[in-house]
């Protein structure tokens, strides 16, 4: 039987790493998950797993006596992370489940590289390498599924999910980033299981559809968890004329040649309906600036293209930008435009014998209402505007 290697790559070079794998023994640690299955497709890997037999304290005590600073940042699962200045490793011991409820795990230690391999979601996550002959290990078939460009649950789909009902929307997410089709009894899995996605925190669930968002085509994706029944569990708010609207935000996006924002696609998921964006937020436990963007997303109109650089300035450049697209106007005439300060102080108005209080904040919003309005016009026009304000109080 051929073996496969890991090919060489920036990060399987570091000195960094052959320190960690000369503390723990190269015959006590494998690179695993992300790392490996990047590699495989030729994609950079920034954050380096490793799988260990040793127990947590073990490895701390080894990596100390290496001069390698650790933090527990995952202790009572067996993760320890190692500190170094060119990308930290995260190094967790051998697991397997000893009882699971669909949110957390019950773990025990184990000795064996299959045992571990065995508690994980996708086939393609469970490939271990070794550090010095970069020899890979799969016990699942998970490199012809990554050949074949194919998304597995290893073993029964079901079983997985119910381990960890979070399964589901990361199937969705890795089949849309590492697959070509919908694998049939993952589909049917997360369909089945979908009403289990209730009992989720809701801090996992928005984390994962703004990580399943951020892909450069999520469209088809969350039609399938539409159809499917998923998405309705998760953002009951989405329904087909929203998904045609992330669509076209899509192609907008490409055409304009705009990055991707899981933001504005969130709110392309969703009516313009304020409270509707408010709901949504809240039960995604968002962040205050998260929230603020959806809310002002929400109070976009057709007439939101008729003036793109007025509009950026009353809502702010990100705001703008996101109606603009999601609207199918125009973003050019704001792309690289910075808002000019308004050239009128509140002062200046109590100067020509306005008494301060209300009214000199009512002429500078009249004044500044019809700066914008004519495209923001010097400083002389100003004036005249002021003016014809003072004349009109």
């Amino acid at each position: 039987m051929t073996t496969t290697h890991l090919p060489q790559a920036e990060w399987t070079r570091r000195d960094s790493l052959a320190r960690l794998v000369a503390a723990l023994g190269a015959e006590d640690i494998r690179w695993v998950g992300g790392c490996v299955r990047d590699t495989l497709l030729g994609h950079a890997s920034n954050d380096i797993d490793a799988a260990t037999r040793h127990l947590p304290a073990a490895v701390i005590d080894r990596c100390k006596a290496a001069g390698i600073r650790t933090i527990p940042t995952g202790i009572d699962h067996g993760t320890v992370t190692a500190i170094f200045d060119d990308g930290n490793v995260e190094i967790t011991t051998l697991r397997r489940d000893v009882e699971t409820d669909g949110r957390r795990a019950t773990i025990a230690f184990s000795e064996e590289w299959k045992d571990d391999a065995a508690r994980r979601d996708f086939t393609i996550n469970a490939l271990y390498a070794h550090p010095a002959t970069l020899a890979i290990d799969d016990y699942f078939g998970g490199l012809g599924d990554l050949a074949a460009r194919r998304v597995r649950f290893i073993g029964d789909a079901e079983t997985r999910i119910r381990e960890d009902h979070l399964r589901i929307l990361r199937y969705f997410r890795f089949a849309t980033r590492f697959g070509d089709d919908w694998d049939a009894e993952a589909s049917a899995a997360c369909a089945a299981l979908a009403p289990t996605l209730k009992g989720l925190s809701r801090e996992r669930v928005g984390w994962e559809l703004q990580n399943l968002l951020a892909l450069p085509n999520p469209a088809p994706t969350a039609a399938r968890m539409r159809e499917l029944g998923v998405l309705p569990e998760v953002l009951p708010e989405c329904g087909t004329r929203e998904i045609d609207q992330l669509v076209r935000l899509i192609a907008a996006e490409d055409s304009a040649g705009i990055p991707a924002d899981q933001m504005r696609r969130l709110a392309a998921l969703l009516p313009p309906i304020v409270p509707v964006a408010e709901a949504v937020a809240a039960r995604l436990r968002l962040s205050r600036k998260q929230r603020d963007r959806l809310v002002c997303v929400a109070r976009r109109s057709a007439q939101d293209g008729a003036h793109p650089r007025g509009l950026a300035y009353r809502v702010g450049a990100d705001c703008a930008l996101d109606r603009l697209l999601i609207t199918g106007a125009d973003p050019a005439p704001m792309l690289g435009w910075q808002a000019p300060a308004f050239p009128l102080k509140g002062g200046e108005i109590v100067a020509r014998g306005v008494a301060k209080g209300p009214e000199v904040a009512r002429i500078l919003q009249e004044v500044e209402a019809l700066w914008v309005e004519e495209r923001f016009p010097p400083r002389a026009r100003v004036e005249e505007l002021l003016d014809r304000a003072l004349a009109g109080s």
